[in-house]
């Protein structure tokens, strides 16, 4: 069992229901992280999370069960790696809605880290599946940020259309499962 830190606020641990999302996401974007280091595209990989093993069940050796952990500090983003001589830093995000998603999915520590990393001049971006729509968009921190100002005093989710004009809609197939480097191919065009 691994236990979430308790202390409320902007590292609290979402509401009941979100413990998987993403899980389905993550697997594929795990098949083009591989795809993409075989062909030697980019070396991008998912990080660990850091976490703190309490108590382990030694029934025997070879059977060792870890029955207690808790996360140390709350995680980041899901992946990072270079491209194309340049740092790229991104999570991965799912919703079942069918008409908006929720900008609290992205914790507040997520969104403060992916800003750090685009100050340095790296690749800050959020992965998106809408479920309903069998569809993913690469949304760039800079379209993400203003989206995170407006729930301030708005809306606190982002429209689908709206994700399909800001965002970058990544094609899903074989090889690479979501080939989201085209859309990272996009941000850097725009860059000196």
């Amino acid at each position: 069992m691994i236990k979430y830190p308790t202390k409320k606020g902007d590292y609290a641990r979402p509401s009941v229901g979100v413990k998987n999302r993403g899980m389905a996401l993550e697997k594929l974007i795990d098949e083009s992280n591989a795809h993409y280091l075989r062909e030697g595209h980019a070396v991008i990989h998912k990080k660990p999370t850091p976490v703190q093993i309490v108590r382990v069940d030694y029934p025997a050796r070879e059977k060792a069960k870890i029955v207690e952990a808790y996360y140390k500090i709350p995680s980041t983003t899901d992946y990072n790696g270079v491209y194309r001589g340049v740092y790229i830093d991104f999570d991965v995000k799912e919703t079942r809605n069918k008409t908006a998603f929720p900008i609290n999915n992205v914790h507040a520590h997520q969104i403060d880290h992916l800003k750090a990393v685009d100050a340095q001049g790296g690749v800050a971006f959020l992965l998106i599946r809408f479920v309903h729509h069998g569809t993913v968009h690469l949304l760039p921190y800079q379209a993400l940020k203003t989206f995170v100002a407006r729930a301030e005093t708005g809306r606190k989710s982002i429209a689908y259309d709206e994700l399909k004009q800001e965002g970058i809609a990544i094609d899903v197939g074989y090889r690479p499962a979501v080939d989201y480097l085209r859309a990272v191919d996009a941000l850097l065009k725009g860059r000196p």
